[in-house]
């Protein structure tokens, strides 16, 4: 069965200041085989580097004060879309992530402080019926 994972923790440099956050169980999954990679942001159109981002009154806002809802969106469901189509039903995402982020997020405030959500993406996989787990989750 195929695993859907943060494309970032798979090692690309994908996140919004152009790093990766590998996590050696996600690496080994797409290794095998066993895991595909995505990064919603950038399948909705956004670059690298990019503004960081975080949900703050149910639309995504960037630190600098831009409006990126609708790109996170477009990403996500083409995200989802990809993992439906390979027969995903779980998912390993990156902890916190407005698009990825599974039971806390950053609260929109650009503080490090965390409340309790959903990113975008994480949402619609769980919507869809798809098990959803942190890095944090796996490697703890």
């Amino acid at each position: 069965m195929m695993i859907v994972v943060s494309a970032c923790l798979a090692g690309l440099k994908c996140r919004y200041d152009g790093m990766e956050y590998s996590c050696v169980e996600v690496k080994k999954l797409v290794a095998l085989g066993k895991a595909i990679p995505v990064c919603p942001e950038l399948l909705g159109g956004l670059p690298v580097p990019r503004a960081p981002a975080e949900i703050c009154n149910d639309r995504v806002m960037t630190a600098d004060g831009n409006d990126v809802t609708v790109p996170f969106l477009e990403g996500a469901a083409i995200a989802l879309k990809i993992a439906l189509a390979v027969g995903c039903r779980s998912a390993i995402l990156k902890a916190r992530s407005p698009s990825c982020g599974s039971g806390r997020i950053y609260d929109g405030s650009f503080s490090g402080r965390v409340f309790q959500g959903d990113g975008i993406f994480a949402k619609m996989l769980k919507d869809a019926g798809i098990i959803v787990q942190t890095d944090e989750e796996v490697i703890s």
